[in-house]
């Protein structure tokens, strides 16, 4: 059982990462999961490293983070930096 959802926009850059990462923090404090918290990636059509930042740090803060409708491209990344246990979860 999933406690809660946040979707990521079609776009994070180093541009609108700031914006993103307080958004994606201000859900996460206002569903304050005991559980899994889920994040839809389904959106994400431009992105760089920056989302993966934003994905660690979002690990780091709740007990189980998994991601749902993971583009190609961002596995890629991933892989790429060596951090692809965020993808997997």
């Amino acid at each position: 059982m999933v406690d809660a959802c946040y979707a990521l926009p079609a776009r994070v850059t180093l541009g609108e990462a700031a914006a993103v990462r307080a958004q994606a923090l201000a859900a996460l404090r206002a569903a304050a999961p005991q559980g899994p918290w889920e994040v839809d990636s389904g959106a994400l059509a431009a992105f760089d490293s920056s989302c993966l930042a934003l994905l660690l740090e979002l690990r780091r803060a709740v007990a189980v983070l998994r991601l749902r409708a993971v583009p190609p491209r961002l596995v890629q990344l991933a892989r790429a930096y060596g951090v692809e246990f965020v993808i997997d979860g």
